[in-house]
């Protein structure tokens, strides 16, 4: 089981459901945390992408996905397009990292770069460099 690195909690979130809030200073470039799940192959994702209406699921690479579905607080990072963290993707494991200085009672985001959603969803991050759609 992997600890926390930042002092962080779930609450409901401006953004969409629920988000990740630091609860103390979390420091730029400090590691946030990690997502747990299970490594599936792609065509798996796919499928679980058309069923599932909220997914928590990152591409590895061109064959293996991570299915972070049951993680327990990480999966709860919301999209930004003005983000104030980065996620690393490392061999099978994705971890979060700050950008900046985030401040107690800051959401965490992450730009989630391209999704399965295409284009296609509403982004309702309200940054001011919204590009308006995942």
């Amino acid at each position: 089981m992997r600890q926390t690195e930042a002092p962080v909690i779930i609450k409901q979130s401006k953004i969409n459901g629920k988000g990740l809030f630091a609860t103390g200073i979390i420091p730029g470039r400090k590691k946030i945390g990690e997502l747990e799940g299970v490594v599936i192959t792609i065509r798996k994702a796919n499928m679980l992408a058309k069923k599932i209406k909220r997914i928590a699921i990152v591409e590895l690479n061109n064959r293996f996905a991570l299915d972070a579905t049951l993680d327990k607080k990480f999966r709860y990072i919301n999209h930004s397009c003005g983000p104030n963290a980065y996620l690393r993707v490392i061999n099978s494991r994705v971890q979060f990292y700050a950008l900046r200085d985030i401040k107690p009672g800051e959401e965490i985001t992450a730009n989630y770069g391209l999704t399965h959603h295409e284009g296609t969803l509403p982004c309702k991050c309200g940054a001011p460099n919204c590009k308006g759609f995942l």
